[in-house]
């Protein structure tokens, strides 16, 4: 979320960064209504202070003089009940309006409408071919026993599976690097629920904008689709100690998406699932903009460099503005290749995004000069499983339909070679 102040002094910037967004907000009433709220406010406080000082004057009063204050006293109160409820009507609509404004993405951010306009930065290693008929990663995994698709569709619906055997085994293996890995970088281990209250959405701006891809409950709980949100409240009002600034979690948690609007894509296979487990890294730091830039650069090598690891060609793009989400100021993805479909696909993704979530959900730290201030928050995924499985399979496959364990993840598999 914004600072209202913020959007009053920078109309121009903040309306221009959401057509950037391809995000609509009416900035121009969300003004109208601001106005209308303060000047509410004003007026009630002004009633107040009134009918404080007639409470004195009636507690010193007597006989008629007593009883004619006490009808004033009521007159002004019935006045105050239809202010209390104007003032209600406008602080509702104000905060729907500010909910919906988006955050200013950084200069640098290119622009475009869609995923299709991403930019890309970097390419690492060399596209995967093959001298033998190569197969896509449902084959090679159903005739490896790693997984199965057509019991996990029986038994949970459309997009259920099946890991078993090696693929259960190859997953965890993948997960045990992963934590090598990224606690190695400092980051602090952390197992968070998916099972969350609305007010985490709110906060971290999956909501209201994004309602349609999460699963809700009888309880108005949701079930979150990434770590990051829980993880953002965990420090949720609490004021945090700028010595300990940046926080740094990897954090863990078993993911849902309903994939709304994209039923007739990926529909086979683990690149579009909708349960799923996901490591993801998350960073809370001091209020200055460069130290945003320089900790998003590093979260973002933090992925490449396992990917490297796993020795998986990769390239990264800098998403466009009709690419970021309401609350992003920059973005970039990783996109792993397949061979099967010839083409990169998403893995990966770092943002982050000053104060936007941390105003929302009320985190802050009090700086050298005693100023208390909302601290700067960014996360980008570690690793998702299984998708990371569509990759490693593919890449890795051999002329006899075996597949060759990346040699990162030999200790933590112990076997170099995944046989029927």
């Amino acid at each position: 979320m914004l600072d209202i102040k913020f959007i009053r002094e920078n109309t121009d910037l903040v309306k221009a960064g959401a057509k950037k967004k391809n995000i609509k907000v009416d900035i121009d009433r969300l003004l109208a209504v601001d106005d209308v709220r303060k000047d509410l406010r004003q007026t009630l406080d002004k009633k107040r202070a009134e009918q404080n000082r007639m409470s004195k004057t009636i507690a010193l009063a007597k006989g008629d003089e007593r009883q004619k204050n006490i009808e004033s006293m009521r007159y002004l109160k019935d006045g105050m009940d239809e202010l209390e409820e104007k003032y209600k009507e406008a602080m509702k609509e104000w905060r729907e309006l500010m909910l919906r404004v988006p955050n200013i993405p950084d200069i640098s951010v290119p622009e475009g409408a869609s995923d299709e306009d991403n930019k890309e930065v970097k390419v690492w290693g060399t596209q995967t071919s093959f001298n033998f008929q190569s197969c896509g990663h449902v084959e090679l995994m159903t005739a490896l026993h790693m997984a199965d698709f057509e019991r996990g569709v029986k038994v949970a619906g459309f997009r259920g599976y099946f890991l078993r055997d090696a693929g259960v085994l190859l997953t965890n293996a993948i997960w045990q690097l992963a934590l090598k890995h990224f606690v190695a970088k400092g980051f602090s281990p952390l197992f968070v629920p998916s099972l969350l209250r609305k007010e985490l959405f709110m906060g971290t701006g999956y909501l209201p904008q994004g309602e349609d891809d999460l699963y809700k409950t009888q309880d108005d709980l949701y079930l979150s689709g990434t770590a990051e949100v829980a993880t953002m409240g965990f420090h949720m009002d609490e004021i945090l100690d700028a010595k300990e600034l940046p926080v740094k979690f990897l954090s863990f948690s078993p993911s849902y998406r309903r994939e709304a609007g994209a039923h007739g894509k990926d529909v086979g296979g683990l690149i579009r699932v909708h349960e799923f487990y996901k490591w993801e890294q998350v960073v809370l730091c001091k209020a200055q903009h460069d130290e945003s830039v320089r900790l998003h650069e590093w979260l973002n090598r933090n992925t490449e460099e396992f990917i490297e690891l796993l020795n998986i060609p990769y390239r990264t793009v800098v998403n466009c503005g009709g690419d970021l989400g309401l609350g992003q100021v920059k973005k970039y993805d990783i996109e792993l290749w397949v061979p099967a479909e010839k083409k990169y696909r998403e893995i990966s993704s770092s943002s982050y995004f000053h104060d936007f979530q941390t105003r929302r959900l009320n985190i802050r730290y009090r700086d050298e000069e005693g100023v208390l201030r909302f601290v700067h928050s960014l996360n980008t995924t570690a690793i998702p499983t299984p998708r990371i499985l569509v990759s490693i399979i593919e890449n890795y496959q051999q002329e006899d339909g075996s597949i060759r364990v990346p040699d990162a993840l030999v200790p933590f598999m112990g076997t170099d070679v995944i046989v029927a």
